[in-house]
């Protein structure tokens, strides 16, 4: 028989639980996940529920604390890149157990922006996957592969806390691809087979909150002004969300907790730049409203943003485009006019986390395909800043990060 000993509080030890085995973190933005496995020998009483502690130096664990009913726990407000251990504790209605073995060491990470896919300089469709931290300049690292190489992917923000997507295409051979791959964002690795798109499309807009993504437009025999959806924390095809008025593909969006964006579109069988802005709300299937007009119709450009303001940079109007325009998500109304990025480009990726929204790769007048990486600061105009540079020059490439604004508010 174990040993019930109570721990630190109860008004019979001997009637407390066994303290939880198996005690693994997942580390995340400012916070870790602690999964673990609730104690065979319960007491006399049910469990109620479990506390999670965090430490810094192996002693004192007090540096953050979570309470739940089962497992996994968020543990929030920590300090990224601080190095942590986590306890766990059992509670019936006799007290607490004794603590848990102290999990393996973990360390919060800012937001990390995954870039990829594409086609290089050569025009071969890539499958290469990049990191970057959005919140420390530097060049990107190898993150894995995609499990089809493919350009002219769904260009936006979609991904959880936790898992990233790219979506449609067009592979090597040139054939439009259905293909969903996930990966997860603090993980690197190769990416994994998360299902299909209804129809083999190729480059429209994805957006998505904690729980949802939504791809919007494209191409696939002709435009099309389809929505679809996914859960990303499962698995599967995608499923019919509505329709948005105008049919385009080369749009590019960013979303909030509540709301998707989407713009920067090529429209009609001559593939005219378009000024048009819509908007979807994530949780609640349906078509796409009026949201307002760009400062300059473009297409091909990319989407960022945070929870209030969203940013549409670069794209190809007459001529390659170095404008930046946002918008306050929440409310609907033309563009505004926030500076410029360092050339003129379009067919780039952007990732953000809430304060910082990084540009990548594309296509310029005067170079080509670029591999540069240029950021700004969300909430504050101006233009952008040298972040660092892609492993090699990319264009036509997809971006998620786990921090945007559709996740993080």
């Amino acid at each position: 028989m174990a040993r019930r000993n109570g721990g630190f509080v109860g008004q019979d030890g001997l009637d407390a639980p066994d303290p939880p085995t198996g005690i693994t973190p997942t580390a995340g933005n400012a916070e870790v996940s602690v999964a673990f496995t609730a104690p065979s020998d319960v007491g006399t009483s049910a469990l109620t529920g479990f506390v999670v502690q965090v430490s810094t130096d192996d002693t004192a664990y007090s540096a953050g604390s979570n309470t739940g009913t089962s497992s996994p726990i968020v543990v929030s407000s920590l300090t990224n890149g601080t190095a942590a251990t986590a306890k766990v504790w059992a509670i019936n209605a006799y007290g607490t157990s004794a603590p848990s073995a102290a999990s393996a060491s973990f360390s919060p990470v800012g937001t990390k922006g995954v870039i990829g896919g594409g086609y290089n300089s050569s025009n071969a469709a890539q499958n290469v996957l990049e990191i970057i931290v959005v919140a420390t300049t530097g060049n990107a690292s190898d993150f894995g592969d995609l499990t089809v190489a493919r350009g002219y992917l769904f260009n936006g923000q979609l991904a959880s806390a936790t898992r990233g997507i790219f979506a449609g295409g067009q592979n090597a051979s040139n054939a439009f691809e259905n293909t969903i791959d996930y990966i997860t964002i603090a993980s690197a690795g190769n990416a994994t087979d998360f299902g299909n798109l209804a129809a083999a499309t190729l480059g429209g807009s994805s957006v998505s909150n904690a729980t949802r993504g939504v791809f919007i437009t494209g191409y696939a025999s002709n435009y099309v002004n389809t929505i679809q959806y996914v859960t990303i924390a499962n698995t599967g095809n995608t499923t019919d969300f509505g329709d948005v008025a105008e049919t385009a593909y080369g749009n590019s969006g960013f979303s909030s907790t509540t709301r998707g964006v989407s713009g920067s579109n090529a429209v009609g069988a001559g593939e005219a730049a378009s000024n048009k802005i819509e908007y979807i709300t994530i949780a609640s299937t349906g078509n796409g409203s009026d949201f307002g007009d760009l400062t300059l119709a473009r297409k091909n450009g990319a989407g960022l943003g945070n929870n209030t303001r969203g940013l549409f940079g670069g794209g190809f109007a007459s001529a390659h485009s170095n404008v930046i325009d946002y918008v306050t998500i929440a409310s609907t109304g033309n563009a505004t006019d926030f500076g410029d990025m360092a050339a003129e480009v379009y067919n780039n990726a952007g990732v953000s986390s809430p304060t910082r929204g990084v540009f990548s790769g594309g296509q310029n007048q005067s170079a080509g395909s670029v591999n540069s990486m240029e950021y700004v600061t969300i909430a504050n105009t101006g233009n952008t800043t040298d972040f660092g540079d892609l492993t090699a020059r990319q264009y036509i490439l997809g971006g998620t990060s786990n921090g945007h604004g559709g996740i993080a508010a």
